[in-house]
């Protein structure tokens, strides 16, 4: 059996951030990460916002689970965050370079 790629370029190097046209910022009133767009707002859970603060253009995918899987007192977060940030580029949430 073969399996596909979440999406293409993602690996634990790499470094994700916030798409371009969006903004992610807390919302008191919504108690939630939101991300603010020209057209409208996402309100996310609790765990895509975890995900989405931590995608600043600095870590990688490897440093980002660690921090979770410290901060939660969790271990084994990694297939989950790949499967939220594969989710979140196909809807332009995240934006990444490819390693070359």
């Amino acid at each position: 059996m073969t399996t596909t790629p979440l999406a293409a370029g993602l690996t634990p190097a790499t470094v994700a951030r916030v798409g371009h046209g969006f903004r992610l910022q807390w919302e008191p009133a919504q108690s939630c990460f939101v991300l603010l767009y020209p057209e409208g707002m996402v309100k996310l859970n609790q765990s895509a916002g975890e995900i989405m603060q931590r995608c600043d253009g600095r870590r990688d995918v490897a440093a980002i689970v660690a921090d979770l899987e410290s901060a939660f007192s969790a271990a084994g977060l990694e297939a989950d965050v790949l499967a939220f940030l594969a989710l979140a580029h196909r809807q332009r949430w995240l934006d990444w370079e490819v390693a070359r």
